[in-house]
């Protein structure tokens, strides 16, 4: 039986590292191919760069322009995930600690944002955009981007919000804690994992996200890194290593951010989950 155990135990191991390292390895290869010169990109993909040349670094900044590709970019990823946090913390504390009516009715149509498909919306908002004159402009991208974030985080919220006692607010009132106190030095900081999932699923979304920042943006000055990513395929060639630069530098931020905070998701999405 010993045996059995472990010829499943080491079966399903091995299984588990070539699944990592398939998802691993094209990360690694992107990275390292961003060192390449175009004639050993084309000779072979695979190879290990004989020099580490960072020319195509270089380039990807000063002619690619994408220093302002990645301002953008951080401008609106930032400033969506701050509305998305503090409006969704505050509705979501309301949902949870408030009966007044149409509240169920308020919730449902909250959940209900969780059911859209969010790009079969995107000739409706663009005809929207257009006719109000919100296209092309700085904040126009963050208008969608905290609606459609919206629902998951207010619905993490409420649930995590709805399993604090409420012995809790009642001492903080009896310590002469106002409203304001209570929602923002009392709960807000308990609700640690919920904000860390919230922040990082609302990030990667905004950082991430491709045809509403094409479609709705068409100044080259406003553009984000995704968009910004497609100047780099010419006509008829692609300079690869260059392109894998830029996509290095895109992708880093999200390795980076997710790698610090991925324990964090699975707690706040389990928060509440189980009464404790």
């Amino acid at each position: 039986m010993r045996a059995f155990a472990w010829i499943g135990k080491s079966t399903l191991n091995t299984l588990l590292f070539i699944f990592s390292l398939s998802a691993i390895f094209p990360i690694v290869w992107m990275i390292y191919s961003s060192f390449k010169t175009q004639s050993e990109f084309t000779l072979n993909i695979l190879s290990l760069p004989s020099e580490w040349n960072f020319s195509n670094y270089v380039e990807a900044f000063k002619i690619g322009q994408l220093h302002n590709y990645f301002f953008n970019s951080v401008y609106i990823s930032f400033i969506s995930v701050f509305l998305i946090i503090f409006l969704a913390f505050i509705i979501g504390y309301m949902l949870a600690r408030f009966a007044f009516p149409g509240r169920t009715i308020i919730y449902v149509l909250f959940l209900f944002g969780m059911l859209i498909p969010i790009h079969g919306l995107l000739v409706p908002i663009f005809i929207e955009f257009r006719s109000t004159g919100l296209l092309n402009q700085p904040y126009t991208l963050i208008l969608p981007y905290v609606a459609f974030g919206l629902p998951i985080a207010i619905f993490l919220f409420e649930t995590f919000i709805k399993q604090i006692p409420k012995e809790v607010e009642e001492a903080a009132i009896m310590d002469g804690c106002s409203t304001f106190q209570i929602i923002f030095k009392v709960i807000f900081p308990m609700a640690g994992p919920v904000i860390a999932t919230a922040t990082i699923l609302s990030f990667l979304y905004a950082w991430n996200e491709f045809p509403f920042a094409l479609v709705l943006i068409q100044s080259p000055e406003l553009r984000t890194l995704p968009v910004g990513l497609t100047n780099f395929n010419g006509q008829y060639t692609v300079n690869y290593p260059q392109m894998m630069a830029a996509m290095s530098v895109t992708v880093l931020p999200v390795l980076i951010v997710y790698l610090a905070f991925y324990k964090k998701i699975i707690k706040g999405m389990t928060a509440g989950a189980v009464k404790g």
